[in-house]
């Protein structure tokens, strides 16, 4: 039997300090740990709450920019609109006046042509109607013309005239009527009359531009 010979076992002298592990921690220090933990999840979840927030709050004021920017856009067209329409009625108002205005000058001048004429000639204005009376009436109808008595010269001296250049043989009589304006004359024949008188051709003249005039104000 023999025997080995035991060496000494040679230790290092320099040791190395190992850090405490979580067995080798106390308690309180665990719970730091656990503690510190905690804060730093509640932080990251506290912030990322807040970017929803600030997100969530722009998106909410943009839309309600929108709809200020719409509303203010539909009161700028109303207001646009409401203005245009004033605007319209003054210029038809204005319109309606200028053409009332210039009818009623129209009517004046109508009359003081007229009246010119019946002054001037009044028995151009009888022969006028003759004339229409003739262009109607078949060849050979006899007529009788009624007139003021100042006016049954002139007015035989127009049919005269006529005549002359008309190659049918004119069956036209002139009759004095002292009822008669001067200027006025009843054209009579067998089948109709034509009323020459200056209230009616006023009166005609009237009706046509009647619906051109102001209306007349209430009693």
């Amino acid at each position: 039997m023999s025997f080995q010979t035991v060496q000494r076992f040679a230790f290092d002298r320099v040791f190395t300090e190992m850090g405490p592990t979580p067995f080798d921690m106390p308690d309180s220090m665990l719970d730091q740990a656990a503690l510190r933990a905690e804060l730093d999840a509640r932080n990251a979840d506290h912030e990322s709450a807040l970017s929803i927030a600030r997100a969530d709050a722009f998106e909410a004021g943009l839309a309600q920019a929108r709809t200020e920017r719409d509303a203010a856009l539909l009161c700028a067209i109303d207001a646009m609109h409401g203005a245009l329409d004033a605007l319209d009625a003054r210029f038809a108002d204005t319109t309606r006046r200028i053409v009332a205005d210039a009818t009623e000058v129209a009517l004046a001048a109508a009359e003081a042509i007229a009246g010119r004429a019946l002054a001037c000639d009044p028995a151009g204005l009888i022969d006028e109607g003759i004339g229409r009376v003739l262009q109607q009436v078949a060849r050979g109808t006899e007529l009788q013309v009624r007139v003021h008595p100042d006016l049954v010269e002139a007015v035989e001296q127009r049919i005269a005239q006529r005549q002359a250049a008309d190659r049918r043989k004119l069956h036209v009589g002139v009759v004095p009527d002292a009822t008669l304006a001067p200027g006025d004359a009843l054209i009579d024949w067998e089948q109709g009359g034509l009323l020459l008188e200056k209230a009616a051709r006023r009166a005609a003249v009237e009706s046509e531009l009647a619906p051109l005039l102001p209306p007349l104000p209430s009693a």
